[in-house]
């Protein structure tokens, strides 16, 4: 995340009484924006599935790896199992508790750069799939951009960043949705990282299927033609004009869905 520091000359605080009204009208102009764009992620979680996902187990297939994700009353477990290149049965498990990596049902002791690397990854797999949940997190900052229109339909254009306080090892990505008016669905959305030398993503959402009251999509992953160009707030624009390259095809396959009791008490 680039953050810009302005340096203002001392003059300017010549008009700092004259601009008082201006600045604390704009600040209360930016917390209606975020008040609409929160009210707005409400109605796309909502859509896709609202509380459901709060006691779901969910298990699907990415790539050469199978996955699972259970809720249950503040409780959550991601896991991810596979074998490697010598036919381990490899266990990763992310938790409240913390990560774990199982080899042949063995736990492992892992350096935490390690252990840290592992964790990032099986829980960007669970994050993208399980999207829009989790855009109400308490570390999460939305603020509506404005409306644009793709492909001849309406959108809302929603811009989310973290605090770095309980906003995970990537809380310096930034992201936008454009969140469907007629259905509030997230048809579209482009992030920006700073991990492995950083870049931006823009993806597509296809093949949307409802199991169990939840909604999932796969999605159309693209980049930039030209990296010098491109920035996370014009990637919709080069899209539409054809300046991004489709980069790979993000689909969850043998998705099952199974609810547990909603009572937590």
């Amino acid at each position: 995340m680039r953050k810009i520091i302005l340096f203002l000359c001392s003059v300017v605080l010549f008009f700092a009484c004259k601009n008082e009204t201006k600045n604390v009208s704009a600040k209360n102009s930016t917390n209606q924006e975020r008040s609409q764009a929160e009210k707005i992620i409400d109605s796309v979680i909502k859509k896709a599935g609202g509380e459901t996902y709060e006691t779901a187990s969910i298990d699907f297939d990415f790539r050469d790896k199978h996955y699972q994700s259970k809720r249950r009353c503040g409780q959550f477990s991601f896991t991810r199992t596979f074998k490697d290149s010598t036919g381990k049965q490899i266990k990763d498990v992310l938790s409240n508790e913390g990560f774990t990596r199982y080899v042949n049902q063995e736990k492992q002791n892992l350096p935490d750069s390690l252990a840290t690397s592992y964790s990032n990854s099986v829980n960007s797999v669970h994050y993208f799939m399980q999207l829009p949940f989790g855009l109400n997190d308490t570390a999460v900052n939305k603020e509506l951009l404005g409306e644009t229109t793709i492909e001849n339909k309406p959108y809302y254009e929603i811009k989310v960043w973290f605090d770095a306080e309980g906003g995970g090892e990537d809380h310096e990505d930034e992201y936008i949705y454009w969140v469907n008016k007629n259905n509030y669905y997230i048809d579209y959305f482009a992030y920006s990282y700073e991990v492995n030398g950083g870049g931006m993503r823009f993806r597509k959402a296809y093949n949307p299927r409802v199991i169990k009251g939840l909604r999932f999509v796969d999605y159309k992953n693209y980049a930039p033609k030209e990296a010098e160009e491109a920035n996370l707030e014009n990637l919709e624009q080069l899209y539409q004009n054809d300046k991004l390259k489709l980069f790979s095809a993000i689909e969850n396959k043998n998705i099952e869905v199974s609810l547990a009791p909603t009572d937590c008490g």
